[in-house]
This record gives C-alpha cells, sequence and structure tokens, in this order.
C-alpha cells in the first residue's frame, strides 16, 4: 500500500519509535500555543525525564489519606498566566511536556525534619530584646534612700589598679576605728578589772590562809623556845642581861582585844621576815623595857587591816614568856615614809633619852598601797605575871 504526497514521505520518515506520538498541531502560533521557556530548547523528540515523586505519609486510623502535591488540581503556568494546551489523551497536572522540561535540573527529595523530643523546648530562654537604637540616655538609677548603703558588685578601676568588690565593705572609716577602739579598750579594762578583782581576793582572803597556817607554825616555835621551866636568862638571884634574838624568830605574842586578832612577832622587818607575821626593829626596845618598842606590819586582812580602828584607851597586849605587858593606846597618825623617827626610843625626838615604856604599831596607808604610814603609839600600863592567869582585857 503506497501512501500519497506528503503522508507518504511523513510516514516513512516518522516509522519507528515515534510512529504513535500524537501529531503535533503547527496551526496553533506559538504565543497562544504554550509560553516560550527562559531557556531556548533544542527542537527534536526527546524522552521524557523521570521527576522524584513524594510519597504520601501514612494515614491515621478512620482518618484518609492526603493528598500528594500531584494529585492536587494546580492552575497550570501559574497565577496570571495562560495555561499552555494540553495534548489529546492526557490529563492536566499528570504528564509533562517533553519539550519544556528536556533541559530542566532534576530536583533532589527534600529531607524529611527529624521528629523533635518532647522535652526539647523546656527551659528555653526567651531572647534578650532588641535594642530600640534610638538616642535616648538611659534612665539613672533611683538614688539610695536613707540609711541604705550602695556597694559596687564589679571591681572597679583606679590609679593604684583594680578596686575589690568588697572594699567598700571592707575600708575602715571613723566610725568603724571608733568602735574598734571602743571594743578594744572595753576589753582592756574588763581584763585589769578582773586582774585587780584577783589580787584584792588574793590580799584578802588568800593571803589570810596563809598568815593563819604560818601562824601556827610560829606558836609551835615560841613554845619550843621559852620551854616548860621558865626563863633561862633569869637566874635564882636576880634577872640576867637578855640575849638578842635571832633574825625571822619568834620572840613573843602581840594581842588587840579591841580588833580580836592576835599574833606571833618575829625579829626583823625585811619582806621575808614580816611575810606571814609582824616584825620587831632589831634595835628597838625588847617587851617592858625603857625605851620604843617597835613593831611593822603589813596592811592586809590577816595583819594589820584594821589597825586604823583603834582609839584612844584600847589596850595592846604582849606576852612574853613570864609575863603580861598591858599597853593603853595615847596617839595615832600618819606620816609620810621617810619618817622614821616614828620609832625611836623617844617618838619624834631621835637624839632624846628614853625614859618612858613604849610600844609603836606600824603599817602602810592607805589600804591596798603604801605612799603614806599608818601610826599608832601606846605606853605601857601594867606588868602582870603569867603565873596569875591572863589580863582581863583577854578574858573581855
Amino acid at each position: 500500500m503506497t501512501r500519497q504526497g506528503g503522508d507518504q514521505r511523513h510516514g516513512d520518515q516518522h516509522d519507528g519509535p515515534t510512529a504513535f506520538l500524537p501529531p503535533v498541531d503547527r496551526s496553533t502560533p506559538p504565543a497562544t500555543a504554550r509560553p516560550a521557556p527562559a531557556h531556548p530548547q533544542p527542537a527534536g523528540p526527546w524522552p521524557a525525564p523521570v521527576l522524584p515523586t513524594r510519597q504520601p505519609p501514612p494515614a491515621w486510623p478512620g482518618r484518609p489519606a492526603r493528598p500528594t502535591p500531584d494529585d492536587r488540581q494546580q492552575p497550570p503556568g501559574g497565577p496570571g498566566r495562560p495555561a499552555p494546551p494540553v495534548p489529546p489523551g492526557q490529563q492536566p497536572g499528570r504528564t509533562v511536556d517533553p519539550a519544556a522540561t528536556a533541559l530542566l535540573p532534576v530536583l533532589p527529595a527534600r529531607p524529611t525534619a527529624p521528629a523533635m523530643d518532647s522535652t526539647a523546648l523546656m527551659g528555653a530562654v526567651p531572647p534578650a530584646p532588641e535594642p530600640s537604637g534610638s538616642d535616648d540616655p538611659v534612665a539613672p538609677p533611683p538614688p539610695p534612700r536613707r540609711g541604705e548603703r550602695v556597694v559596687q558588685l564589679r571591681p572597679e578601676q583606679t590609679g593604684k589598679g583594680y578596686k575589690s568588690v568588697y572594699s567598700e565593705l571592707t575600708r575602715p572609716t571613723f566610725a568603724s576605728r571608733l568602735r574598734t577602739g571602743v571594743r578594744v579598750s572595753g576589753e582592756v579594762l574588763i581584763t585589769f578589772g578582773l586582774v585587780v578583782l584577783l589580787f584584792a581576793g588574793y590580799e584578802i582572803w588568800g593571803k589570810s590562809v596563809l598568815v593563819d597556817a604560818h601562824q601556827s607554825k610560829l606558836n609551835q616555835q615560841l613554845a619550843q623556845a621559852w620551854g616548860p621551866t621558865g626563863d633561862p636568862t633569869v637566874s635564882p638571884t636576880g634577872p640576867a642581861k637578855a640575849v638578842a634574838p635571832a633574825e625571822g624568830k619568834p620572840i613573843a605574842g602581840l594581842y588587840i582585844p579591841s580588833l580580836d586578832k592576835n599574833w606571833v612577832v618575829v625579829e626583823g622587818v625585811t619582806q621575808e621576815d614580816i611575810r606571814y607575821a609582824p616584825g620587831h626593829y632589831p634595835k628597838s626596845a625588847l617587851p617592858g623595857e625603857v625605851g620604843n618598842f617597835s613593831v611593822a606590819g603589813h596592811r592586809n586582812r590577816a595583819t594589820f587591816w584594821r589597825l586604823d580602828e583603834l582609839k584612844s584607851g584600847d589596850a595592846i597586849l604582849l606576852e612574853g614568856k613570864q609575863d603580861w605587858y598591858v599597853y593603853k593606846v595615847y596617839q595615832s597618825r600618819i606620816v609620810r615614809p621617810d619618817q622614821v623617827e616614828v620609832v625611836a626610843p623617844v617618838p619624834g625626838e631621835p637624839n632624846a633619852k628614853a625614859t618612858r615604856k613604849l610600844l609603836t604599831l606600824t603599817t602602810c596607808n592607805p589600804k591596798f598601797d603604801n605612799y603614806q604610814r599608818l601610826i599608832v603609839h601606846a605606853e605601857l600600863d601594867r606588868t602582870q605575871p603569867k603565873s596569875q592567869g591572863p589580863p582581863p582585857e583577854l578574858e573581855g
């Protein structure tokens, strides 16, 4: 069978793979057939490119599957553009013109977004506000209220370097120095007061215990020195010359009935001698002799603490080995420490000759100090033998 004219040539040229392609309508002008592509495409029959397709998401139970973009009916050409003619036998949106898409690049499949954890947004910090960009000055902070103290929270640079954050808190001020001075002064005064109280307690009560203990020993020594049989210095025919006692040794007993006090007098007035007992001035007269029997003692509670309470006429007794000597107070006075003439044989007259039998007691004045001397003078009133018993002043 032979085709006629152009149909025969056309048919002979297109026998093969493209024999069944639909004929191209060349009667329609190119402007109305489809818009010109952005890039010129070479003419000729080209195979249609294979485009990747999106898989539709799985449908939930009870819910129809969502249509893919290929299933949606999109207006060809986009908004405002005329749709190209659809060849016969093709559906819009389902096929692609080979000539229009021959040189278009193949787009890769869009990657799917990873699944977000349920706690991804927990604790999210909101972004800082953007600066307004205006030139308005920042408002200064309000001034501190009365009584408040403002401290810099960051180190600040000075001429000597950076200043510490806590320098405002640790910098000394006049008030802090004043408080420190008052606190230190108070601690010093309290410590000094405690020391004074301890010293006073020792002087008043501590020494009394020590003096009483030593007085008991001195009483025993005096009793042993005198012996049970009379005075060894006295012979049956008359008194013999008295022997000077050794320093630190007991020589007599001293009693003041009005103060309810008594002591053993030792020889010597050094600090070691009169530490626990009144001391006899070595160059002064002995008990009952013509002259001035002078005795010194500390002004503590165990010794001559209340010596200022003696009045004129009060009795002061001395105990010898065989006799009692009763003296009566006739004068009390306060002198300077350098007035040593008060213990002379005639008090106040160092060069005078003694004619009376006197007793003088000396101690420090005032209490707890020694810048003065308290002096008590007494004169012998009578002598009583020990064989007659104790004097009535002791009994009362």
